[in-house]
């Protein structure tokens, strides 16, 4: 992964209009681990016309909640963790570019969800999840709902397609679970084509013969993971959301920078990111 020297910050999008607990408790908890710091940050759209109205009150408005927010946010994490060296941010501009811009020296983005639907993600002008994750240059953690920290023994799940992006993510996941002491699943799924005819049992064959040259050889950098492999058939995104269910976390990769945002993101990161009911780690392609 990057170079700790360069990347030194767990950077997390607080939202003043909304609880930011869960994405702030993830990011913090994260920074313990890595022993990094900690970027706490909102970003004030402008507003939309003031041309006609003198919009210096509600401008004011929004500064003052953001502040608010900031410092409430700063000293719940250093309750939380005294240790991390928390640093609060507050920028001008919209938020997704200025979150985003934030990925170039961050280790990792983290984000709270609101669990909307796809297409009110995509019309809400103040989204994050889907620009931030499409575009960011470091990892996006999406944190809609909290870790499930009783099961035993506790895991992640990576999904495994034999792609550059998913060897991406099976990298930071190994990484992640070292640190928290967790197993590791890695999983792949075949969806059975609908209209031609297929030797279900070679395919399988196939999707574990990828899953073994995958991950081979990691095992050996992380001893102490204990790494199980499974190939499921079905809808990747329901059957990868349905291995997670317990899971501390789901680690997928992402598609390459070309296309529109959604086409980026991929259909199956945007799928989990609405699905899953745990963390959503995504991993760009270095």
């Amino acid at each position: 992964m990057s170079d700790a020297g360069e990347h030194e910050e767990v950077v997390v999008g607080v939202d003043p209009a909304r609880d930011w607990r869960l994405p702030l408790a993830w990011a913090v908890d994260e920074a313990a681990r890595r022993r990094l710091r900690l970027r706490l940050v909102v970003a004030v759209p402008p507003q939309h016309d003031t041309q006609h109205v003198d919009d210096t009150p509600r401008s004011m408005a929004l500064h003052q909640a953001a502040s608010e927010a900031l410092d409430a946010a700063a000293a719940w994490s250093r309750d939380r963790h005294p240790e991390v060296e928390a640093v609060v941010d507050l920028v001008e501009g919209f938020p997704a570019p200025e979150i985003g811009r934030l990925s170039s020296h961050a280790r990792m983005i983290v984000l709270g969800s609101r669990h909307l639907s796809r297409t009110s993600e995509f019309l809400s002008a103040g989204s994050l999840v889907v620009p931030v994750s499409a575009q960011a240059r470091c990892p996006v953690v999406v944190v809609g709902d909290a870790e499930h920290v009783t099961q035993q023994p506790p895991y992640l799940v990576v999904g495994i397609d034999g792609s550059e992006s998913s060897k991406a993510a099976l990298a930071l996941a190994f990484e992640e679970a070292d640190l928290r002491g967790a197993n590791l699943r890695a999983v792949s799924v075949w969806q059975p084509p609908l209209s031609l005819r297929h030797d279900e049992e070679a395919a399988l064959q196939g999707q574990r013969r990828m899953l073994s040259e995958t991950t081979a050889g990691w095992s050996q950098e992380y001893p102490d993971v204990v790494l199980t492999h499974e190939v499921l058939t079905g809808h990747p995104v329901e059957e990868l959301a349905g291995a997670a269910e317990h899971a501390l976390a789901v680690v997928v990769g992402r598609r390459g920078k070309g296309g529109y945002t959604g086409m980026r993101l991929g259909s199956v990161v945007h799928g989990l990111l609405h699905r899953a009911h745990c963390p959503v780690i995504t991993v760009p392609v270095r």
